[in-house]
């Protein structure tokens, strides 16, 4: 397993609960949602990897087990993992999947490769 996979299955069901539309894919070692055909959610080894708009990284890197994400010593901007011990409750992971959930309709979708 390559990532937390009963992460992912509390993840779909509270956006099932709520009605919205996703895709699921695996991509880069771990889990992704898709809302509307763009990165809105996803896991990454063992933490959640949110899609946040980055306006609110102040506020969101000042929360406990929370940082941004580097990739080949890169920080991506509005890219945060968050650490699983304080996504317990269903309020505590909901409050971050909301949070990607409001950027997702201003965020960019990747492009799309030519076949």
């Amino acid at each position: 397993m390559a990532y937390d996979e009963k992460l992912a299955g509390r993840m779909a069901a509270i956006l099932d609960e709520k009605g919205i539309p996703y895709e699921e894919k695996e991509m880069m070692g771990g889990y992704c949602l898709m809302v509307n055909d763009k990165m809105c959610v996803g896991i990454f080894k063992e933490e959640l990897m949110a899609r946040i708009d980055p306006d609110l990284t102040d506020k969101v890197v000042e929360q406990t087990g929370v940082r941004q994400m580097e990739m080949a010593g890169r920080t991506m901007k509005g890219y945060f993992l968050i650490d699983p011990e304080v996504l317990k409750t269903k309020k505590q992971l909901g409050y971050w999947m909301q949070l990607c959930l409001d950027f997702n309709p201003k965020a960019k979708s990747s492009k799309k490769k030519k076949k």
